[in-house]
C-alpha cells in the first residue's frame, strides 16, 4: 500500500504552478495572449488554495468617493462580509474596503514590471476606505483599523542575471510605502518577501517557491484579520447626485 508523504504532495503543487506556467512561455506567442493565460494560472491555484471567506479575480477596485484604481490581474478580497461585488459586462468591480492583497502577474521578472507592479498597488491603496463602528449584543465596538493591503509581482521567469540577485533588490526597494511590494513568487527560481521590522528583502531562491508563496501569503492573511465594517450608504449617496 502507498503511503502518504506530505513532501511529496507539496512539491506537487509547485511543479503544477511552474509547469502550467513553463508551458505557456513555450507554446503561446502572443504577448498579451501569453499575459492573460499566465494571469490565469495564478488565479485558478489561489481559487483553489485560498480559504472560502477570500476570493481571487481580475478586477477594479471603486472607493466611495467615485475613485477606480487601475485593472488588477489578480486581486484577493473578502467574501464573507463583503455586502457587494458589482459585475459590469463581465468586469468585476470591488469596494476598496473589501481588498486584502494585489498582485501583478507577468512571464518575467524585469525591472519595468517592478515599476509596472508598484504602480498597480499604489493605485489600490491610495483610495479612500471606510470603516463603520461594529455593533454587537452588547453595545458598538469602535471602526476597525484599516488593515494594510499587500501587494506584490508573481512570474515564472526572472530576466535579471543572477535572478534573484541585486539588480531584483534594487528595482524592489526603489518604492515608496504606497507602491512598495510586500512578497512575490519567480516560480523558477525563487521568493520574495519585505520584512516587516528591518524593511528589507528576504529572498528565498531554489526550493518550491509556488507552494511557498501560497503558504506565505495564507500566513499573511491570517494575521491581517478581517476586512472593516464597510459604509454601504456612503457608496448609495452617488444615487442621489
Amino acid at each position: 500500500m502507498t503511503k502518504w508523504s506530505l513532501p511529496v504532495v507539496l512539491e506537487g503543487l509547485h511543479a503544477e504552478i511552474q509547469s502550467k506556467l513553463e508551458r505557456i512561455r513555450k507554446t503561446i506567442g502572443h504577448p498579451g495572449t501569453k499575459g492573460d493565460a499566465s494571469e490565469s494560472v495564478w488565479l485558478d491555484v489561489l481559487q483553489a488554495y485560498l480559504p472560502g471567506r477570500y476570493k481571487a479575480d481580475s478586477a477594479f477596485v471603486v472607493d466611495s468617493h467615485g475613485a477606480f484604481s487601475d485593472q488588477i490581474d489578480v486581486l484577493i478580497y473578502d467574501r464573507q462580509y463583503s455586502p457587494f461585488i458589482l459585475s459590469f459586462n463581465g468586469i468585476s468591480v470591488v469596494p476598496a474596503e473589501s481588498v486584502y492583497a494585489v498582485f501583478e502577474a507577468k512571464q518575467s521578472a524585469t525591472a519595468e514590471h517592478v515599476r509596472y507592479a508598484q504602480d498597480k498597488v499604489a493605485s489600490v491603496r491610495r483610495l479612500h476606505r471606510t470603516s463603520l463602528p461594529i455593533p454587537h449584543a452588547g453595545g458598538v465596538y469602535p471602526p476597525k483599523s484599516l488593515i494594510p493591503i499587500l501587494g506584490g509581482l508573481l512570474t515564472f521567469e526572472s530576466d535579471w542575471r543572477p535572478p534573484l540577485g541585486p539588480s531584483m533588490l534594487g528595482a524592489l526597494e526603489n518604492s515608496d510605502a504606497e507602491s512598495r511590494l510586500d512578497l512575490g513568487c519567480i516560480a523558477a527560481h525563487g521568493f520574495f518577501q519585505l520584512e516587516p521590522l528591518s524593511g528589507m528583502y528576504k529572498v528565498i531562491e531554489g526550493g518550491k517557491p509556488g507552494t511557498l508563496f501560497l503558504f506565505k501569503l495564507i500566513s499573511q492573511l491570517q494575521f491581517s484579520g478581517t476586512v472593516p465594517m464597510i459604509d454601504v450608504e456612503a457608496y448609495a449617496d452617488w444615487l442621489a447626485r
